[in-house]
């Protein structure tokens, strides 16, 4: 890729804009200045990137992928209306950049959201047909028991559905905490279905989606991550 369209693609700006930064010595790639717009750069060799002598995050092309650890109160929406969204947790730059959230978790639940650039990924992640477990821990307002969690797995009907829908695994941590796995994506699915079974979500935590987990990160914090 050409410096050029690799700092476009890092969000830096219009091509007239990268191309003045370009001219006017300002960019340095791994502790250089580069100058010529038409150079090429492997980004996968990119290790360090300044811009007017400020480090900047270096975004993988043509595809990223991130693990973000979401905290309580932001929105998974570039149009947000009640609380912050979680795009505005990362750079200036990057925000400039197009990537989407892989399916999204509502303003009070927290733990790990992938977010990406790349549609086919973003789909096979979300599309019933390919079933990524999403591993959720839910506090619950009432006690329950092993016959709740049957119930989970055997399948309830969810309000306004007319089809049930079963949990992969559900398993209590103790009598007011719950541990489901799920497999589909259906709106507020992990609140209506304990609803369902005769119960209420009070705190919701997903420590798992797919293989990826966030809890080595604190809220808020996130990484670029490697798809296999």
């Amino acid at each position: 890729m050409q410096l050029l369209k690799y700092l476009q693609a890092q969000g830096l700006g219009s091509r007239k804009q990268c191309q003045w930064l370009i001219d006017n010595d300002c960019v340095a790639v791994n502790g250089e200045i580069r100058n010529d717009g038409k150079s090429e750069i492997d980004s996968a060799e990119v290790r360090t990137l300044h811009i007017d002598g400020e480090a900047v995050q270096a975004v993988p092309q043509p595809y990223f992928y991130i693990v973000l650890n979401k905290p309580a109160d932001y929105e998974t929406s570039h149009k947000p209306r009640d609380y912050p969204s979680v795009f505005s947790l990362f750079p200036d730059h990057m925000r400039n950049i197009d990537m989407q959230a892989v399916g999204r978790l509502d303003a009070d639940t927290t733990g790990v959201l992938l977010i990406t650039n790349d549609g086919q990924f973003n789909h096979r992640m979300t599309s019933p047909k390919y079933k990524a477990a999403k591993l959720y821990r839910a506090g619950l307002k009432h006690p329950a028991d092993e016959t709740f969690c049957q119930s989970l797995k055997n399948g309830v009907l969810l309000h306004d559905d007319d089809e049930t829908v079963q949990a992969a695994e559900a398993v209590l941590e103790n009598p007011h905490t719950l541990l489901l796995t799920i497999t589909e994506g259906k709106y507020h699915q992990v609140k209506r279905m304990v609803a369902a079974a005769g119960n209420r979500v009070e705190t919701l935590h997903r420590l798992k989606f797919g293989e990826w987990s966030a809890e080595h990160l604190a809220p808020g914090e996130w990484q670029f991550i490697t798809i296999k």
